[in-house]
């Protein structure tokens, strides 16, 4: 298994505080597949507003979250270091469940379709085993 801390990621992808959403990478295969972890807080910023009442962690968020996986399988790809991963759309996008403080959400996402700077990953969001979002998330890789 190949493990990245929070400044490996970093080393890899272009993302930080606050809009790093991975803690963890548990496992990677360049080009092939990533496998991640984000661990919710009620410290994080968007509760206050989203939902005061319910805190609840913003579906879009959760998709970033796993594009940002995604990206860490595609730019550690020797050919693709120091580039950044674009999204391209979202395809067949379903949330299935709440991220609410305290998850610890697995977040892993596989390259299935790449022609080129552009391809296609299969993500999904899980808590405790239970899928929480799934989609098909798009993405071209530029400079």
């Amino acid at each position: 298994m190949n493990h990245l801390n929070i400044k490996e990621i970093q080393e890899i992808i272009p993302h930080r505080y606050p809009f790093l959403l991975v803690d963890f990478i548990e496992d990677y295969k360049p080009g092939e597949f990533a496998v991640g972890y984000k661990c919710v807080t009620y410290r994080e910023d968007f509760f206050q507003g989203h939902f005061p009442q319910e805190p609840v962690m913003p579906g879009v968020l959760t998709i970033e979250a796993l594009a940002q996986v995604g990206a860490v399988a595609i730019l550690s790809k020797e050919e693709n270091k120091g580039k950044i991963a674009y999204f391209g759309g979202i395809q067949k996008c379903k949330f299935k469940g709440k991220i609410v403080p305290g998850d610890k959400i697995r977040l892993e996402t596989k390259i299935i379709k790449q022609k080129g700077p552009v391809g296609v990953g299969e993500a999904i969001a899980s808590v405790d085993g239970k899928v929480v979002v799934s989609a098909e998330l798009t993405f071209m890789v530029g400079k």
